[in-house]
């Protein structure tokens, strides 16, 4: 049953702002205060040596008890997110077991130590001219962490998503800042994270969730001196101004945000004269794959100009007009599709025709295409229209692809579609693409991302805020984690990990 109020410090509490949710019948929803902002944190902070003492079998048990109980809230949640958001059954029923599974892949992480890079120096008293001390190293949690649910996964990178998940094994007590969009969603997976701690006997300020709409309440968060590191999917306008927050404290933290990406695809020439057709088509099915709200939607195709590129738009353009029109997330992220579509009318020609949406909430796909000189000189066509817009962008010459891939701002992903033929021309793009963005794939398409140990998601500015760090996958922990030497240390003194 749904609360409509903020956990903090093991307790469920009110405000006198509230919410009130449409899409949930009128439900309220407590919107945090600076005070309970402030009392979450401090639980945090109070808490943390105790959590992060815990052992890594303790912490692993909790990660798998907080995926026992989300199963056991399923339906509940199911039911919750589908009003909230519009997403099929389907679809949140697999989100779900994605995030369980990512809450036991983090479990069975921390029961080995290999994610601690654990290192030894042994002493050599006889070197000279110096001898050397004995020095070992491993790594810590980093202390309380605030992470922000995102619009478009309601799940698996919220409330107890990725990041979550990784903090916690990490040994960090985590502080959510619920997102407006799915509040009940991220309630109920709150309550079962609540029950997991109690059944485990964690620590009251081991995680906690804040529900705010507007910015205020992030702001105050990420800027409470007990926090240490925030992680963060949403909007690069969003993004970038807790980014800036985060840097301009007293004490400057770690802001890992994931912010926006139009994931280019490469079509090279002896690909698209093998299979131009059915590139379109298959780009035309990732493109529309929920509405487009994927942050590793397929937004730009790369190609020369002629006769198989003709070929792929038709393909494309024969699907995408035959898509029935989607519900969006929100009314905010509807408003901004629609405006962004407006905007690339304005600038390109749109090849395709879909029947007009009857749902205020609803979209249907755009795709538009334009030549290589007026998209590189264009900022405007570079930038993520987060939904089902597409741009097709012709080259005239390798040279100009070429020059095109060394214009791309950061990017989660870029895709070559190839052939074996194709390979000298992909040979000389590659330095180009790996300096771009942190995944790299060839003849697939990038929606939808693997959860494991050799996953990157994440790539140079903007597509995230550190090139260095992931948010999918057990490279994950590693936000979490700081690294600490000993030298000389009784062995009683070292962590279990160092001893021997």
């Amino acid at each position: 049953m749904i609360l409509g109020k903020n956990l903090i410090d093991g307790t469920w509490v009110g405000s006198d702002n509230l919410r009130a949710s449409d899409d949930l019948g009128g439900q309220s929803f407590a919107q945090a205060t600076a005070a309970q902002v402030d009392e979450a944190c401090r639980a945090a902070r109070r808490d943390f040596r105790a959590y992060s003492g815990k052992s890594r079998t303790e912490r692993a048990t909790f990660l798998r008890a907080i995926a026992d109980q989300m199963d056991a809230l399923g339906d509940e949640i199911t039911e919750t997110g589908m009003a909230e958001t519009g997403l099929p059954e389907a679809r949140l029923i697999g989100e779900r077991g994605r995030t369980t599974g990512q809450l036991r892949m983090f479990a069975d992480l921390i029961e080995e130590t290999g994610y601690l890079d654990i290192r030894k120096d042994g002493a050599l008293p006889d070197r000279t001219p110096l001898p050397r001390p004995d020095l070992r190293l491993t790594h810590k949690a980093i202390g309380p962490v605030a992470i922000f649910g995102a619009s478009n996964f309601p799940l698996a990178f919220s409330t107890a998503g990725g990041d979550t998940a990784s903090a916690l094994a990490a040994g960090c007590p985590v502080i959510v800042k619920g997102h407006s969009a799915h509040a009940g969603t991220a309630e109920l997976v709150a309550q079962a994270i609540a029950k997991a701690a109690e059944l485990c006997d964690m620590p009251a300020g081991t995680f906690q969730i804040v529900q705010g709409s507007g910015r205020e309440v992030g702001s105050a968060l990420v800027q409470h001196p007990e926090i240490r590191a925030v992680g963060f999917t949403g909007s690069l306008a969003g993004g970038r101004a807790l980014y800036d927050l985060c840097h301009a404290r007293a004490q400057p933290i770690p802001f890992y945000g994931e912010l926006g990406s139009v994931n280019p695809m490469f079509c090279l020439p002896e690909a698209m004269a093998a299979r131009a057709a059915e590139i379109g088509a298959g780009w035309a099915a990732s493109l529309t794959m929920g509405a487009g709200q994927f942050c590793t939607n397929p937004g730009v195709a790369v190609m020369l100009k002629g006769s198989d590129a003709d070929a792929l738009e038709s393909a494309c353009v024969n699907a995408l007009n035959e898509t029935v029109e989607q519900k969006m997330l929100t009314d905010g992220i509807h408003d901004a599709y629609e405006k962004g579509v407006r905007e690339f009318r304005e600038l390109m020609v749109e090849v395709t025709s879909c029947d007009a949406v009857t749902d205020s909430r609803s979209a249907v796909p755009a795709l538009f295409k334009v030549n290589a000189k007026e998209w590189m000189a264009n900022p405007k066509l570079q930038h993520e229209v987060f939904g089902a817009a597409g741009i097709i962008v012709r080259c005239e010459t390798h040279d100009e692809m070429r020059a095109l891939a060394e214009c791309l701002e950061g990017q989660l992903t870029l895709t070559l579609h190839m052939d074996e033929a194709d390979e000298a021309l992909a040979r000389e793009l590659m330095p180009v693409l790996e300096e771009k963005a942190g995944r790299l794939l060839a003849n697939g398409f990038p929606t939808g991302v693997e959860v494991c140990s050799s996953m990157m998601h994440g790539g140079p500015y903007p597509a995230s805020t550190d090139v260095r760090a992931t948010s999918v996958g057990t490279l994950g922990i590693a936000r979490w984690l700081r690294p600490v030497s000993y030298q000389n240390m009784p062995a009683a003194l070292l962590p279990n990990e160092l001893q021997g």
